[in-house]
């Protein structure tokens, strides 16, 4: 029903800046809050960013907030992670995902619909 691809992962240096963005497809993305989550290295799934469908309200863990910022452009079905001083704890797969439930996701568990991934790498 609803289908995500990311792209712009890829190595950087520390301080960078690196802007990813989510393609949509399917009839159901305007209706759905979407968001980001990331796996760091031998590390479990954790919230990124979240944004409501209508773009009322976004959400942002403690980590990314004040670097990261979510935004998305419900005409062209994308989701956008534009993320600025980069560092290497930032070094993982970012994922792509949308959920239909009332209440904007805040943890990776509550998203249902998910992409496949795109690997962020902070080195220098």
């Amino acid at each position: 029903q609803l289908q995500l691809n990311e792209s712009g992962g890829g190595l950087v240096r520390p301080g960078d800046s690196l802007s990813l963005s989510c393609a949509a497809s399917g009839r159901s993305f305007v209706g759905s809050h979407m968001g980001w989550v990331r796996q760091l290295p031998g590390k479990e799934r954790e919230f990124v960013a979240s944004i409501n469908w209508d773009v009322v309200s976004t959400y942002y863990a403690d980590s990314v907030k004040g670097r990261f910022t979510i935004s998305r452009d419900n005409e062209k079905k994308t989701l956008y992670l534009q993320m600025n001083n980069l560092s290497p704890d930032d070094t993982g797969v970012y994922t792509c995902a949308a959920s239909r439930a009332v209440l904007t996701p805040r943890q990776p568990a509550e998203f249902t619909f998910w992409g496949q991934g795109t690997q962020v790498t902070v080195s220098s």
